[in-house]
């Protein structure tokens, strides 16, 4: 029986709680939004399978929300990522300052060479804005990876981000070369729309 899959690659989404990293993974494998969502205790995960030119990709997107007040995000954790999603937080300043801390993390336990794509999530909150698109855009040029804003409120580039995400492993893992493999370290296909605020606070 042939597998329903092509390839499997595990995801990882790391950064300060509040952040909405659980609401955003929930947004991409289960398209819904809820703002009364428990924080996430231990390390969980969610499946969805993308087609990529041709290609099935079946995701695993591991959240560590709710660890990341512990400082329990381990090597164990990063173990077998492929690709790792930073999230930080537009309308928190501190969420984006510690990125270059989530940086070192993956330095220091995450395989070498893992994709990276840095994210500034809650961008439908325009009028709370603390952190700049072009600052988050300045730090993604610096280290090479490409960024987004989304909304996991509003659905706002949630499934381009992963699917990019998936895309770039696809072609380090020796997958057909799809395109021009000139991979822009900056990313941000729509500009985030101005709806209610998103009150999914919790990792």
């Amino acid at each position: 029986m042939a597998k329903a899959y092509d390839h499997l690659f595990k995801l990882l989404l790391i950064g300060d709680s509040g952040v909405g990293k659980t609401c955003l993974i929930i947004r991409f494998a289960e398209d819904n939004f809820n703002n009364t969502y428990i924080s996430t205790i231990g390390i969980d995960f969610k499946i969805r399978t993308v087609d990529i030119e041709g290609k099935k990709i079946k995701l695993q997107v591991w959240d560590t929300a709710g660890q990341e007040r512990f400082k329990t995000i381990t090597t164990a954790y990063y173990r077998g990522a492929m690709g790792i999603i930073l999230v930080y937080d537009i309308t928190d300043e501190k969420s984006f300052e510690n990125i270059q801390n989530w940086m070192k993390s993956i330095k220091e336990n995450a395989s070498a060479g893992v994709e990276r794509l840095l994210l500034g999530n809650k961008c439908d909150m325009e009028a709370k804005r603390k952190v700049q698109k072009e600052q988050a855009d300045k730090l993604a040029r610096e280290h090479g990876i490409r960024f987004f804003e989304t909304s996991a409120k509003s659905s706002m580039n949630v499934d381009e981000a992963f699917s990019s995400l998936a895309r770039d492993i696809l072609l380090k893992s020796g997958g057909r070369r799809l395109g021009n493999s000139n991979k822009p370290p900056s990313t941000d296909l729509k500009s985030c729309d101005k709806k209610n605020a998103n009150k999914c606070s919790l990792g």
